[in-house]
């Protein structure tokens, strides 16, 4: 099991329609493709930073989620909409967490 923690940082006036972008397609189409999402959140001092935590089995299902959400249709007409009027999205960063066998419950 891994972990692929995700920060979203929006392009200046523009964190409300990242807002919306996730909560009215791409958790649908997270879910849709098999992704589980283990949290998220935004920056209680920035709404415009948003953070999330998805769970894979492993590097090759990361990359199949991750290969499959890009190529859906429905996904490349959402963020072509979403970014009518400009980008939404300043900077995005991301890193894959493996468990360590020394924290208790996790399996290495």
């Amino acid at each position: 099991m891994l972990l692929e923690l995700r920060e979203y940082i929006a392009e200046p006036g523009r964190a409300a329609d990242l807002h919306a972008r996730f909560a009215n397609h791409t958790m649908a189409l997270f879910a849709k493709h098999d992704m589980e999402v283990a949290g998220f959140w935004a920056d209680a001092e920035d709404d415009g930073r948003i953070i999330y935590l998805l769970r894979f089995a492993d590097e090759a299902a990361k990359k199949a989620a991750w290969d499959a959400f890009k190529a859906d249709p429905e996904w490349q007409r959402v963020k072509a909409a979403s970014e009518e009027n400009g980008p939404i999205l300043a900077e995005l960063n991301s890193t894959t967490l493996a468990a360590v066998p020394y924290w208790p419950g996790e399996q290495a």
